[in-house]
């Protein structure tokens, strides 16, 4: 991964969307103030940071990784959290997702 600023705000946008979709089920249809205040701020920095990140990172790989390797860490907060086991065919599902991001990783330059 090259030394560059964008990088480490993709990790953090990826972050704060995953704080934010975390606690979607805690906010209880958004009517528990609390949960659904951490959700509008995480999803809202979430945005600010790709905002960022696109002016360094090409738009379609900043939303291939920002979105791939979310569901990935969501499935992983779903087991963890709310013991929420996923089916093979999911678990394929989510591992083809994950191929994809390496692929769109590790080919073709990743600035403009």
């Amino acid at each position: 991964m090259p030394t560059n600023p964008a990088w480490l705000l993709l990790l953090l946008a990826i972050a704060s969307e995953v704080v934010g979709t975390s606690c979607l089920k805690l906010s209880a249809g958004m009517s528990r103030p609390l949960p659904t205040l951490v959700v509008l701020a995480a999803y809202g920095s979430a945005m600010l940071l790709l905002a960022k990140v696109v002016q360094t990172i090409p738009l379609g790989v900043t939303y291939a990784l920002w979105s791939g390797i979310g569901i990935v860490a969501i499935v992983l907060v779903g087991v963890l959290a709310y013991r929420q086991i996923p089916s093979f065919g999911q678990l394929v599902g989510i591992a083809l997702i994950t191929a994809g991001v390496a692929v769109v990783n590790l080919t073709g330059p990743l600035h403009e």
